[in-house]
């Protein structure tokens, strides 16, 4: 049989914070390690469009802005060549379920341990939880300070 080798997909959660920042540079190492592809993925969501507890509506939001950032946010981690081999994809709603989603068909998901939001003292964020325990594939969750070296 003449099959082409399949390639190994990682997704990496990305929402500015220097966690998840710490796993795409991580991602992209084991991508390299393994001659994978790096899909980063930002998710974005109406504040109050999942429940009653406010107007779903947010006049501040610009996607196309949401978008430059996201590119501009990985080109700053891994600067231009880096860059170039990461696909970004910005995607409105819950972020745990965005990238759990993502993460369908994937060989790993890689999060931060802990994002913008949330309690200074969780070992977790909820959205590292959450995916960890949803995810369809292996789930690796990256601390800032483990992903130096």
């Amino acid at each position: 049989m003449d099959r082409q080798p399949e390639v190994t997909r990682v997704v990496v959660g990305l929402d500015g914070s220097p966690s998840s920042q710490a796993a795409l540079r991580w991602a992209v190492r084991y991508a390299g390690l393994v001659n994978g592809r790096v899909e980063a993925v930002s998710a974005w969501d109406v504040p109050g469009a999942a429940s009653w507890s406010a107007p779903a509506v947010d006049t501040e939001f610009d996607e196309e802005e949401a978008e430059r950032s996201l590119v501009e946010e990985v080109r700053t981690v891994l600067g231009p060549d880096g860059a170039s081999r990461v696909h970004q994809r910005l995607v409105r709603g819950n972020p745990a379920d965005v990238l759990v989603d993502a993460a369908e068909g994937a060989d790993l998901l890689v999060v931060g341990s802990r994002g913008r939001g949330g309690f200074r003292r969780a070992l977790l964020g909820s959205v590292s939880q959450q995916v960890a325990l949803h995810a369809p594939c292996p789930v690796t969750i990256i601390r800032p300070d483990s992903a130096a070296g």
